[in-house]
């Protein structure tokens, strides 16, 4: 039996075909999506045709995986209404700040497991009314780009099927209840100005329909769920993903319910829940700190582990963005403890890869009162081809590091979802863990401290545009 795991991210639709039993990729393929916040969902489709040819048809199972937090709206005819806008589309902004400001983050909180900001849906709904109220005033249903896919894929489209979702993807929208796994409605409707409908929230391996040639259709869920079934995240362990933005996520018996926003309370593929938190600058610093002291990547990696722990006294704030978590949009970087005697190559490159590992490590830190204990972390993403962000890691996260393969995580946890609703048993497949590097070592005393006093020292920083 074969299963076809598909993600649909913002930049592209990857296909992993699989051996139901085990896992075993046997075919894969991609195809690029358009640019841009705000896509045309008929896009993706044409992405996915290209990417499953000769894949998909095979499958005795499918199920997508897509980026979180998107907006498409359909009217009453079960058209879509206006382009899809897509998690990174920020112009919602003031749209978030004002439905935090209606009810308090305590609330939301609470009832969602999330205060919004700009890319979760609820907010982008309020943008809608308040922006462009001829689209408002014709939605009539609202779903995720996974669970329009999904649609899509069950015998194409036709207004009597119902839609699906799953509860891990529908806990980013910001009307959905992860503690309780179910809709607020009077959320949704409060936001847009009127009541729509919402997919249904099937479980989490219910065969949800089949495809046009007879396979069976699975929930699907959103990229970084996707990424947790594909990665086999277990308790006490936590992914680490360095991109072009971190992530830190892991999965929870319990809700998580942060106030202050730092940490998004999602629930995952699995019945658990899926903690997150999100940092703007991760693999970029690293680049622009190679392209500064003029090195590459590979080059920077062999700096940084000719310097000592410390970096010489060298503290670097990895804020070059602006930062997400801390709430730091106008921040800048920082260099702090810079000497004559210290200011070298190596002490720079050291400095960088120490910044990017300890401003994860700090914000992954903020999950431990959900249920998360950190035994274990799972470097994953672009930055972890770096030998020296693999050897810094356990020191500074204070745990052992597993480097899994290069591997399409997100499509392979949507192909084990697939094979999961296909065999109908109550726990995903026990499909082999990606095969992985191990690293070990001392904990690096002082940097948390350092990092702390400079985040806290430069906390009125601003840039000035």
């Amino acid at each position: 039996m074969l299963v076809a795991g598909i993600d649909s991210s913002t930049q592209s639709t990857k296909v992993l075909l699989c051996q139901a039993e085990d896992g075993t990729v046997v075919g894969q393929g991609s195809a690029p999506h358009p640019d841009g916040t705000e896509t045309d969902p008929a896009a993706w489709l044409r992405a996915l045709d290209r990417a499953g040819e000769g894949l998909l048809s095979r499958a005795d199972a499918v199920a997508v995986a897509g980026q979180q937090h998107g907006m498409v709206v359909l009217d009453d005819n079960a058209d879509v209404i206006r382009p899809a806008l897509l998690w990174n589309d920020l112009r919602s902004a003031g749209a978030a700040a004002e439905l935090v400001a209606e009810r308090g983050p305590q609330w939301w909180a609470q009832r969602t497991g999330s205060v919004p900001n700009a890319s979760f849906t609820v907010t982008k709904l309020r943008w809608l009314a308040g922006h462009e109220p001829e689209h408002a005033a014709r939605t009539a249903a609202v779903m995720l780009p996974h669970d329009w896919l999904s649609w899509r894929l069950r015998a194409g489209p036709a207004p009597d099927k119902e839609p699906v979702t799953d509860r891990g993807d529908a806990s980013g929208t910001g009307y959905f209840s992860p503690a309780d796994s179910t809709w607020l409605p009077e959320v949704a409707s409060d936001a847009l100005g009127h009541r729509v409908r919402l997919p249904r929230v099937a479980q989490p391996a219910e065969v949800t329909g089949e495809t046009g040639w007879g396979a069976a259709v699975a929930p699907g869920t959103g990229d970084n769920m996707g990424a947790g079934l594909g990665l086999g995240l277990a308790p006490g362990e936590v992914a680490v993903s360095i991109g072009t933005s971190g992530t830190a996520f892991a999965v929870s018996p319990v809700p998580a319910a942060d106030p202050s926003g730092a940490v998004a309370g999602f629930a995952d593929a699995t019945g658990r829940y899926l903690p997150l938190v999100c940092t703007i600058n991760a693999a970029l610093v690293l680049s622009s700190v190679a392209a500064m002291t003029g090195t590459d990547l590979a080059g920077l990696s062999e700096r940084a582990l000719a310097a000592e722990p410390g970096a010489g006294g060298i503290t670097l704030l990895p804020y070059l963005d602006g930062e997400r978590t801390p709430v730091r949009p106008h921040a800048t970087g920082a260099l702090a403890g810079l000497t004559t005697r210290n200011a070298t190559p190596e002490n720079l490159a050291r400095a960088a890869v120490e910044a990017v590992l300890g401003s994860l490590a700090a914000v992954a830190g903020l999950m431990t009162g959900y249920g998360v204990e950190c035994r274990r972390v799972l470097l994953i993403g672009g930055g972890a081809r770096s030998e020296a962000v693999r050897a810094l890691a356990p020191g500074i996260f204070g745990a052992a590091v597993e480097v899994p393969e290069p591997q399409e995580y997100v499509a392979l946890g949507a192909a084990r979802q697939a094979a999961w609703a296909l065999a109908g048993t109550p726990e995903p497949p026990a499909w082999p863990r990606p095969p992985a590097k191990q690293y070990t070592g001392p904990a690096q005393p002082g940097l948390a401290e350092r990092f702390a006093w400079l985040r806290d020292a430069t906390a009125t920083w601003e840039r000035k545009d």
